[in-house]
């Protein structure tokens, strides 16, 4: 009987299995969204969230014990340093799996495993403040455009012959 049995081995040895995750771990944490299967992200979402709780204490003890599983130094400082902080408040959920559909080669499940505080497009920060409105072309630009293919110094003359000259009737400051 199988009986709490749950840890998905994902085909791999134990030692390779650890060592995958670790990788996965410092990708995650360095680049804050990866793109893997849907069974390795279920799998590296238990694996990381323990460590995130770790790091939000932030003690020799505790940086040692996230260094013995990620076992890379700069990510564990970056954890440490600029993730903590950022989800101190949060009781759990860093992260987020956002299916993308199936991979080509393998019809295997894929995913978007991502830092939750870190999407900015989700938390709606610069997604609505990058909305501006749209650039229209005046009609004496559109001429220009147009003209230019039968040629650029005919269509600048002809601009130069439409413009109204304007004479500035105010005296230029010193």
């Amino acid at each position: 009987m199988r009986h709490q049995r749950v840890i998905n081995h994902l085909g791999r040895t134990s030692s390779h299995r650890k060592s995958m995750l670790a990788n996965m771990a410092t990708s995650l944490i360095l680049h804050k969204r990866i793109t893997t299967t849907v069974a390795k992200a279920r799998v590296l979402k238990s694996y990381i969230e323990p460590l995130i709780t770790k790091s939000k204490e932030d003690s020799t003890h505790s940086r040692r014990v996230v260094f013995s599983y990620l076992k890379d130094k700069t990510a564990t400082a970056e954890l440490f340093r600029e993730i903590s902080p950022k989800i101190a408040e949060r009781p759990g959920g860093y992260t987020r799996i956002l299916k993308t559909g199936n991979r080509i080669g393998d019809n295997a499940e894929m995913c978007i495993l991502e830092l939750v505080d870190y999407n900015q497009v989700m938390l709606g920060g610069e997604a609505a403040k990058t909305k501006t409105a749209r650039r229209r072309r005046s009609s004496k630009k559109k001429a220009e455009v147009t003209v230019a293919g039968k040629g650029a110094r005919a269509a600048a003359e002809k601009a130069e012959e439409t413009e109204p000259e304007e004479a500035s009737e105010e005296p230029e400051k010193e």
